[in-house]
């Protein structure tokens, strides 16, 4: 009995099931995962052993960045816009920030700071109790498709419009998004015409 309550104060109950060295002792955390209490899933990034399961990267990408936000191809994927499977997690951040250094499949774009925040929410992750990233909006990241159509290619800003349209989505909502963005406007409104 006594082993126990120094167990218990040796580790607190913990608020949350994902923890930094930033929100813990560092060597509590060490030992932690040592005895099967925390697993360790990045550098200075642990769960609770017994966490249900979560997407790591998306765990990864918002303890690293508070202000991490999901876009482009993974955003698509996220809000069903797309058939294409995202090769790895793509995460805003804006531009001129630090990028850090991750394990796993996480791809970091820089967006200009001052559209940033545009059709930025943020979500709860799946499977953490507390953790939240950013994911824009599904105008927002039509509009970015379109603004990268050379990176991601036409058809995929086409077939998300496309998808979007015929949920019943307002081209007056989509334009704007596109009208606060750069090099948008003119070939969303060419597909628009060409798809209504």
């Amino acid at each position: 009995m006594c082993i126990d309550l120094v167990a218990e104060r040796k580790f607190p109950a913990m608020t949350t099931d994902t923890l930094t060295t930033k929100d813990a002792n560092k060597t509590r955390l060490h030992r932690g995962a040592r005895d099967g209490r925390y697993e360790r899933i990045a550098r200075g990034i642990y769960r609770t052993a017994d966490a249900e399961p979560a997407d790591l990267d998306m765990i990864k990408a918002a303890a690293r960045r508070p202000d991490a936000t999901i876009c482009l191809i993974s955003a698509l994927a996220h809000h069903e816009l797309t058939d294409e499977i995202p090769s790895s997690l793509d995460i805003a951040i804006p531009r001129g920030s630090w990028i850090p250094a991750t394990e796993g499949a996480i791809t970091w774009h820089l967006f200009d700071k001052a559209t940033f925040d545009l059709g930025r929410d943020a979500i709860d992750i799946p499977g953490t109790d507390a953790l939240q990233i950013g994911l824009y909006s599904p105008e927002r990241c039509i509009a970015d498709a379109y603004r990268l159509r050379g990176k991601l290619g036409y058809e995929i800003a086409t077939q998300a419009l496309r998808t979007w349209l015929n949920r019943g989505g307002m081209p007056s909502d989509l334009m704007r998004i596109a009208n606060q963005l750069p090099r948008v406007k003119a070939p969303l409104l060419q597909a628009l015409t060409a798809l209504t």
